[in-house]
């Protein structure tokens, strides 16, 4: 991996290694996904701290409280470009496709897919990344 900053740093030397195999491109694309994630998270209200792991080989991030929220997964899209995933037997990847069905293009119930250095929709990423982090509280 080229030296990019990291901020904030990863929580775990797994992590770390992960970022540090993708190729330098898809990694920049994925680093500025962590930082909106890590930035969204500090704007919810009572959400507490994320953990930052590894689920199916992928950097994932949750709340470290149970019972809030789904994982936030960061990764690299077979088809092609990077991805965010989320759990695929949620709502969140349809309702983000319902509220902005020309933003970003999605691949299933389970991605949003970005082509490579391209420019993230700064509110649309905020709100299912929001949405995934308390997808539980909304439902019970």
């Amino acid at each position: 991996m080229m030296a990019i900053p990291v901020d904030p740093p990863f929580q775990t030397d797994a992590v770390a290694q992960v970022f540090g195999a993708f190729p330098d491109a898809a990694c920049v694309d994925l680093l500025r996904l962590r930082a909106l994630i890590f930035a969204t998270a500090a704007e919810i209200p009572d959400l507490g701290p994320l953990t930052e792991t590894l689920k199916w080989g992928q950097p994932a991030y949750l709340p470290a409280a149970p019972r809030i929220g789904t994982a936030v997964r960061l990764g690299i899209s077979k088809p092609s470009g990077t991805a965010l995933f989320v759990h695929c037997q949620t709502s969140l990847i349809a309702d983000f496709r319902q509220t902005f069905p020309d933003t970003l293009t999605t691949e299933g119930t389970r991605a949003v897919i970005f082509a490579p250095g391209s420019a993230l929709p700064d509110a649309p990423l905020r709100l299912l990344i929001r949405d995934a982090l308390t997808y539980h509280r909304k439902r019970g």
